[in-house]
């Protein structure tokens, strides 16, 4: 009994410390933060499950990967650099029978669709980016594709087990992550609005994007260079 109110009480509690906390800033107003982070909840615990669900070769329902991913989230704001997250939902696959190799490719794969679409939807916006954080992005997607293909020529049979996705569920993949990043746009229009100023959408756009890329180094969570 005390573990089905334990949940609620403390989001409660997170959202009554976070109000009073805005209500002490000088000319802060915690409702556009608030309109801003609703779309935001939905693209971080809706659509970011449902591209992994769409990229899934685990056979399990979009409700199991909803709450999989919910707990994966949770356990990587306790972990630094977020990596407790992959982990748990590593974790989460081999209880379904999967491989450890298909595991770790199933994750890493939605982690990479979630960058393209990052990609496109920065680049399709008209978002500038400062040359060297694009150099260093071209530099690290470089290192991924011939540590894959090292991976595939070595060891053939290693990610056997975990077929590619399909070019129709790819660009599924990526349309869900662009919408994923709209709804971020959103937050920080809203977190921006919330502290009494304003910010042109594509100057805006420009230090996320700028962020994002940065976030390719490591760091803690919450004082990581992204942040």
């Amino acid at each position: 009994r005390l573990g089905r109110w334990a949940l609620p009480i403390g989001l409660a509690i997170a959202l009554t410390v976070s109000v009073w906390s805005m209500e002490r800033v000088p000319d802060a107003s915690w409702k556009p933060a608030l309109i801003g982070l609703l779309p935001w909840v939905i693209g971080k615990y809706v659509l970011c499950p449902l591209r992994w669900h769409s990229l899934s070769v685990a056979g399990r329902t979009r409700r199991w990967h909803l709450r999989a991913y919910a707990e994966s989230e949770l356990i990587g704001l306790a972990s630094p650099a977020h990596v407790g997250a992959d982990l748990w939902r590593m974790h989460r696959l081999r209880e379904t029978g999967m491989t450890r190799p298909c595991a770790v490719a199933e994750a890493a794969l939605d982690r990479l669709v979630g960058a393209i679409g990052l990609t496109v939807f920065v680049v399709a916006s008209g978002g500038a980016l400062p040359p060297q954080l694009l150099l260093a992005a071209g530099g690290l997607a470089l290192v991924l594709l011939l540590a894959g293909l090292v991976v595939h020529r070595m060891r053939p049979g290693m990610l056997a087990s975990r077929p590619l996705p399909r070019p129709k569920v790819l660009a599924k993949g990526i349309v869900i992550s662009m919408g994923y990043q709209l709804t971020i746009m959103g937050l920080l229009i809203g977190t921006v609005a919330a502290m009494g100023e304003q910010v042109h959408p594509l100057q805006l756009l420009g230090v996320f994007g700028a962020s994002q890329v940065a976030g390719i180094l490591p760091g803690v969570h919450g004082a990581s260079p992204r942040d």
